[in-house]
């Protein structure tokens, strides 16, 4: 016959392999005296070591990389000195060169001058130089024209920074007028607008006078009519309307300002009054305050007394050594 498995059974196998397995890694980590002795997680222990060990190969592999950068520059640096040294030791070469042939001072080789004069000894005169006048003066002439060049450059830094200052102050003087003559114009504007304003507001008076004469005259002329003997350019008298009017209008402004003055008296009476009446309420209201404030202090104390006899009245007389009847009626009369 033959051999059918099934699935159910072979889950169920898989399962328990998988447990056997389980177990006995169990059973190995706890049997194993290492691990029973160290009683840490090992695993852990180890990856925090593979994990040190590659911090210290990358802190390793930086410190190697930044060495040879440092050699290197090390190296380039020591080149460009080299080369610098080089040049200057070549520059040297070619100063002495040029002074041996033109015969001149170095002032950069203090030795320069020993050199030459051994260099323009004749053979067999040793201290001699017949040509030493003649260098020494050229020498003095080379020196005198340094001088002479520097102080020419000095002189021309000091005219330059005068022209300058000198410039410096003509626009600053330049600017100052500028500034006065617009002040100046503001000035004169201003003088002017007003002097324009001033004739403007005389102009209007002259021609409300101007207007109120001919209104005047007008007046004289119409009540002039029909008068014998009557000059209308020399009487300049209101005619007699006029004057009654003018009379009218004083007396009313009089007692208009009389009315004005009797209205003021009667406000200033009327709020005098109001404020009478509102002290006299408040004073009234403090004193039924404290009358009330009386009667109940009053009647609290009374109260007060009459608690007081009571507690009196109740309390047991313990000197005495005996109490009332009624004083133990008034316990256990409810079940709590």
């Amino acid at each position: 016959m033959f051999n059918v498995e099934l699935i159910s059974e072979r889950v169920a196998r898989e399962n328990l392999e998988r447990r056997r397995e389980r177990e006995a890694r169990r059973q190995e980590r706890i049997f194993d005296h290492k691990v029973r002795t160290i009683g840490v997680d090992k695993d852990a222990l180890d990856l925090q070591l593979q994990e040190k060990k590659r911090r210290e190969e990358a802190a390793k592999r930086e410190e190697n990389a930044h060495d040879a950068d440092v050699h290197q520059y090390n190296k380039a640096a020591l080149l460009i000195q080299r080369r610098q040294e080089k040049e200057k030791r070549m520059m040297q070469k070619a100063t002495a060169h040029f002074c041996r042939q033109n015969q001149t001072f170095d002032p950069n080789d203090p030795d320069g001058s020993g050199k030459a004069e051994d260099q323009m000894m004749l053979p067999g005169l040793v201290g001699e130089e017949p040509d030493r006048k003649n260098r020494l003066q050229r020498q003095r002439e080379q020196l005198r024209d340094w001088l002479i060049q520097q102080q020419d450059e000095l002189e021309e830094e000091q005219h330059q920074q005068k022209m300058e200052e000198l410039h410096y102050d003509q626009s600053r003087e330049e600017m100052d007028k500028k500034t006065l003559e617009l002040e100046k114009l503001e000035m004169e504007r201003r003088k002017a607008a007003s002097m324009a304003t001033t004739n403007y507001n005389l102009t209007k008076i002259e021609e409300q006078r101007r207007q109120e004469k001919e209104r005047s005259d007008e007046g004289v002329t119409r009540s002039a009519v029909g008068v014998p003997g009557l000059c209308r350019s020399r009487d300049r008298r209101a005619p007699p309307e006029t004057l009654q009017q003018v009379l009218q209008f004083q007396r009313d402004q009089v007692e208009e300002k009389k009315r004005m003055e009797l209205e003021k008296k009667r406000e200033e009476e009327h709020y005098h009054r109001l404020q009478l009446d509102s002290a006299r309420k408040a004073l009234l209201m403090d004193r039924q305050q404290a009358r009330l404030e009386k009667q109940l202090r009053r009647h609290l104390d009374s109260i007060n007394v009459q608690l007081a006899q009571t507690h009196v009245q109740e309390k047991p007389d313990l000197n005495g050594g005996h109490a009332e009847d009624g004083f133990f009626s008034k316990f256990n009369t409810c079940s709590r």
